[in-house]
C-alpha cells in the first residue's frame, strides 16, 4: 500500500510541477475538530506527538480556532516534496518513533478531520510569519470552474495592495490534492488591534495602493474576488500555547 501511495504521490508531484510558475514547498494541512469536551486533550496529544526530534521531519505549525469555520485546529506539516517526505528511510523513522497508543487515543478524541496537500512559500518564510504572531486570519476558497488562476492572481494583487500600505501580506497555499479547498491564505498578526489597523489608513492612501496593485478602487477588491469563487470560509485563529 505504501508503495502505491508513493508512486501516486510522485506522479502527482511531477505533473503539478510541470505547470507551476516557480518551485514551491509542499505541505499537508490538517483541519481538525475535536470531539465534544476533548479539545484540551487533543491539543495535549498533538503536543506530545509532533516533536520532530529523531524523526527527520520539520515540526508542524499550528493554530487554534477563535471564531469562524467549524475546525478547532489547523496543523500545517512541512513536507518539502513527496519524494523526500515518503522516502523509505523517512517513512521507517516515523513509524519507529510513532506512539501507537497515543495515535489511537487521538483518533478517539477527533470528531472530524480533513487533509489537503498544498504548495506554498518556503518553510522558512512561513515560520518567520508565524513568529510573534498571536492572531491569524485564514481564508479558504473553492474556485469556480476555470477560475483558479484568476483567484490566485487576486490574492497576489491583494498582497501587493497590503505591501503598498506596509501591512502584513498573506501566505498563499494552492491545492495539489486532498480536500476540496483549491486555495487558502493565512495572514499573521500580533493581535486583534494589529489586524484592525488597516481601518486607520487614510482613504487617499488606500485609493493609491489599490490602483497600484491593479484594482479600480479599494471598494472593488472584494467584488473582484467574488467573481472567481464558489465558496469562501473565513476563520480567526490564535497561536497554540
Amino acid at each position: 500500500m505504501g508503495a502505491v501511495v508513493l508512486v501516486f504521490g510522485l506522479f502527482t508531484f511531477f505533473q503539478g510541477s510541470a505547470t507551476a510558475q516557480a518551485p514551491n514547498y509542499l505541505y499537508k494541512a490538517s483541519l481538525v475538530q475535536a470531539a465534544p469536551g476533548k479539545i484540551l486533550e487533543v491539543i495535549d496529544l498533538y503536543k506530545s506527538m509532533v516533536s520532530a526530534e529523531g524523526r527527520g521531519d520539520e515540526a508542524p505549525l499550528w493554530m487554534r480556532h477563535s471564531q469562524g469555520d467549524r475546525w478547532d485546529l489547523l496543523l500545517l506539516y512541512p513536507m518539502k516534496s513527496y519524494t523526500e517526505y515518503y522516502a523509505p528511510e523517512r517513512v521507517a523513522k516515523r513509524e519507529k518513533e510513532l506512539d501507537h497508543a497515543q495515535a489511537e487515543k487521538l483518533k478517539q478524541d477527533i470528531a472530524w478531520q480533513e487533509d489537503v496537500f498544498v504548495e506554498g512559500p518556503p518553510v522558512a518564510e512561513v515560520r518567520k510569519c508565524f513568529t510573534g504572531a498571536g492572531l491569524f486570519h485564514v481564508e479558504m476558497f473553492q474556485a469556480l470552474p476555470g477560475k483558479l488562476a484568476e483567484l490566485r492572481k487576486q490574492r497576489e494583487m491583494e498582497n501587493a495592495f497590503s505591501a503598498q500600505l506596509k501591512e502584513p501580506q498573506n501566505l498563499i497555499f494552492v491545492r495539489d490534492q486532498g480536500a476540496a479547498w483549491d486555495l487558502f491564505t493565512i495572514g499573521c498578526f500580533r493581535n486583534l488591534k494589529h489586524y484592525a489597523e488597516s481601518d486607520d489608513v487614510p482613504k487617499p492612501d488606500q485609493e493609491a495602493a489599490a490602483k497600484s496593485a491593479g484594482f479600480e478602487s479599494p471598494g472593488q477588491i472584494g467584488p473582484y474576488l467574488r467573481t472567481s469563487i464558489a465558496l469562501h470560509h473565513d476563520t480567526l485563529a490564535v497561536a497554540v500555547k
